[in-house]
């Protein structure tokens, strides 16, 4: 392809290993969510005015969004050899010459204008106009660009399309193929499984009331499998409310939304097959697992859309969202939960709720608020303060239970519990302070259940808890 007929791109799934029609639907609904599902509602059988509606509602970052390299790179060639590289694309008018001018393209586009969706046989009636019958070479990515490379002298197919490929052969075009697409590892990156092991916090409940028969350990298993598909489903919510922050993020740039390793369309078919399951789960475990599994996932959809960036509110929201998978566990295994297990919990949410922003400001390149956060390095005295608080809050609260009826009847060697304070405060304000340093992972759980001094610390509370209850002598037969 070496005439000089210009080179004309498509931008979505082409040019850029993105949709920015999901891409602006996602920065609506996290700017301004009631607006966007207003346009979506009115315009849905409109998509030109659909699209156009979006592209005025909010300010998308064009010039982060993940470009194929491979196609950059032909850009860049024909470019460099003197020729016009034009992007043609069903996406906004606004939008894709904004596109134009990130990249170094020609000024000229081809685009949805609010009334003519440009896509397939209207895509290619305009090209043909303006360049004439074979005029231009087109890339494409999709079968309803066959429109468009039956009028084109060059023909550059990205993906896996054999049958285009020897169908466009076939009528005499040149063909230059590109691989493209996911993979399942990537899908399976943004579920964030190493985040499920958030979930053994289920557990505590029947810990707590040293309750370990099977039925009872199945029951909260499969809560945890339900909490997971949850958690999972919010986890992709949230990536693609923040695909423009996560862009801005030294290291959440490399997630697979983010850096276009994933289409968006896939994430929003996982996100809503695994909300399903979780709440298919909850309906079999029950009433209660079911009202406390939905909860959990319209508080978190609230914290992704907005709570997340309120200062002091979203540290409380995760403080809440953990203690929820608390009352879970409780709800799947039929134990109660004490209230003063609860009234503990949560003020060690909280502590660890602050270490994940000190964690963040510690390793923020800037003294700029932290991006989609309300929080800036100057704000992390305050939040060790609190996280202090913290800890002394949940000291005494431990502290009061052992005196309570329940922890009497329990723990007959009080003693120890009060023993066992030592290596919980050793380990809350251990935690506290490596947030504080930036020494551990930018998720506090996660970074627990893998630091192995932390958990001998841990190891060393439920060890003396076992003792003061008798457990160790019933286990080894004393």
């Amino acid at each position: 392809m070496s005439d000089n007929k210009p080179l004309v791109l498509d931008v979505d799934g082409t040019f850029l290993n993105t949709d920015m029609l999901f891409e602006n639907f996602w920065a609506g609904l996290g700017q301004a969510p009631i607006a966007t599902l207003k346009i979506c509602a009115t315009h849905f059988r409109t998509p030109a005015r659909l699209k156009q509606e979006l592209a005025a509602l909010v300010t998308l970052r064009t010039d982060l969004l993940p470009v194929n390299p491979q196609i950059k790179a032909v850009a860049e060639e024909t470019l460099s050899s003197g020729r016009e590289v034009v992007l043609a694309s069903a996406s906004d008018q606004v939008l894709v010459e904004q596109l134009a001018r990130d990249h170094g393209l020609s000024p000229r586009s081809f685009a949805s204008d609010g009334r003519t969706n440009l896509k397939g046989d209207a895509k290619a009636d305009a090209l043909v106009q303006a360049y004439g019958e074979g005029g231009f070479h087109y890339a494409g990515d999709n079968k309803v660009d066959r429109a468009i490379w039956q009028h084109a002298d060059g023909v550059l197919i990205v993906g896996n399309h054999p049958k285009l490929a020897s169908e466009m052969t076939a009528a005499g075009k040149q063909v230059a193929e590109y691989p493209a697409g996911w993979k399942a590892r990537n899908l399976i990156r943004a579920l964030r499984p190493h985040q499920w092991v958030k979930n053994v916090l289920l557990f505590l409940p029947v810990l707590a009331a040293h309750n370990f028969t099977l039925p009872v350990l199945l029951m909260v298993l499969l809560g945890m499998v339900a909490f997971s598909a949850a958690a999972s489903s919010i986890y992709i919510v949230n990536d693609l409310l923040d695909l423009e922050a996560d862009r801005l993020h030294v290291k959440k740039r490399h997630r697979p939304f983010a850096a276009g390793k994933v289409p968006i369309r896939v994430g929003m078919i996982t996100g809503v097959g695994l909300a399903l399951l979780a709440l298919g789960i909850g309906a079999y475990l029950g009433w209660a697992f079911l009202l406390v599994v939905t909860v959990y996932m319209v508080l978190s959809l609230a914290y992704s859309l907005r709570l997340k960036r309120m200062r002091w509110v979203d540290i409380a929201t995760l403080a809440s969202l953990y203690t929820l998978r608390v009352v879970a566990g409780a709800a799947a295994s039929g134990v109660v939960a004490s209230g003063f297990m609860l009234v503990f919990i949560f003020p060690v949410f909280i502590t660890l709720g602050c270490v994940k922003r000190l964690t963040e400001l510690t390793l923020a390149t800037s003294d700029e608020r932290l991006p989609g956060r309300g929080y800036g390095r100057k704000d992390r005295e305050d939040l060790l303060n609190v996280g202090g608080l913290g800890v002394a809050g949940a000291l005494v609260i431990f502290f009061l239970y052992s005196f309570s009826e329940q922890a009497t009847m329990l723990y007959p060697t009080r003693w120890l519990l009060w023993v066992g304070l030592i290596p919980l405060a050793w380990w809350l304000i251990r935690m506290l302070r490596l947030g504080y340093l930036g020494k551990q992972d930018y998720d506090p759980i996660v970074f627990a259940m893998t630091d192995k001094r932390g958990i001998g610390i841990l190891l060393i509370l439920l060890s003396l808890m076992f003792y003061s209850a008798g457990l160790w002598q019933q286990w080894l037969g004393f």
